[in-house]
């Protein structure tokens, strides 16, 4: 089924032809669909937080349960060895799933006291893990932290504090080198940059993106660089933080990942519904 839907004119100053581009329903009659993550076992992985399920859509075939009680689960990355990790918001922790199918706890709490609910994640091809911990709707009333962060994990399982936002850290991804490190703030609607060391660490946090249409929600890079991020539809920056292209959506978008085997293929979750692009260019994938 496909979908037609305006697309506001920008200019292009990528290799991508947006003029060219159709949007595509995959699949639809979700709570809340959220977390999509490209396995290169050939599949996609998404939430339906509100349900609590783990969802996999292999390309061609129905969506199928991959995880029928999940604690809550939001954003979803895998790593270069095909683990699964996982930020799960009931639970307040963020958990490691090796591909035998066994669940790890990775982190739960910051210094002494429970995270308030782990949203979005991204690991870097040497394994350093960065998510978002903000709080949503009745999140907040149980909320044991006193701010909003963004955190880091090595990969010696050692928990790191990035920065605690003024407002609440919703997305969060790499560039392609791995050494810039976004991250979308649901309540300024913007994204902010950090530069990451060879050691993980992150300085320089800056603002690059304003003005981001809807609240901001997960974000990805394709191979140049650019950033797609999810929102009142999907916004697409260059790396200086110019806008490319505004892509119209008949629903609020969530979060977003590349996928397919060749990479070219923007997958969304938008609230009830999954949505997918074909593009000229490759996602940035970190494992």
């Amino acid at each position: 089924m496909l979908v037609p839907f305006l697309l506001l004119l920008q200019p292009v100053v990528s290799a991508q032809d947006f003029s060219k581009i159709t949007i595509e329903k995959v699949t639809a009659n979700y709570r809340f669909a959220e977390g999509p993550a490209w396995s290169k076992d050939g599949y996609l992985l998404y939430s339906d937080v509100p349900r609590n399920k783990i969802i996999r859509y292999t390309p061609g075939e129905k969506p199928e349960f991959f995880r029928e009680e999940s604690n809550g689960a939001s954003g979803n990355a895998f790593d270069e060895k095909g683990r699964l990790y996982t930020c799960e918001t009931g639970m307040r922790r963020v958990t490691r799933t090796t591909k035998e199918g066994k669940v790890e706890v990775l982190a739960d709490k910051w210094e002494g006291k429970r995270f308030n609910a782990p949203n979005d994640i991204v690991v870097r091809r040497d394994g350093h893990v960065y998510f978002t911990d903000p709080a949503f709707a009745s999140q907040l009333d149980s909320r044991d932290l006193d701010f909003f962060g963004v955190f880091h994990i090595s990969p010696k399982g050692q928990v790191a504090l990035v920065a605690k936002v003024k407002g609440r850290p919703n997305g969060v991804t790499l560039a392609p080198n791995g050494h810039v490190l976004y991250v979308t703030n649901a309540d300024a609607r913007t994204v902010i940059a950090f530069d990451v060391d060879r050691n993980g660490a992150a300085t320089n946090e800056r603002v690059l993106v304003t003005g981001i249409r809807g609240v901001p929600g997960g974000l990805k890079t394709d191979e140049k660089g650019n950033l797609y991020v999810a929102g009142n539809g999907i916004g697409v920056y260059a790396p200086d933080g110019k806008l490319i292209k505004a892509i119209e959506l008949s629903e609020p978008s969530a979060n977003l990942a590349f996928g397919d085997p060749d990479l070219k293929t923007l997958y969304i979750t938008a609230r009830t519904s999954v949505y997918r692009i074909r593009l000229e260019v490759k996602g940035s994938l970190q494992y």
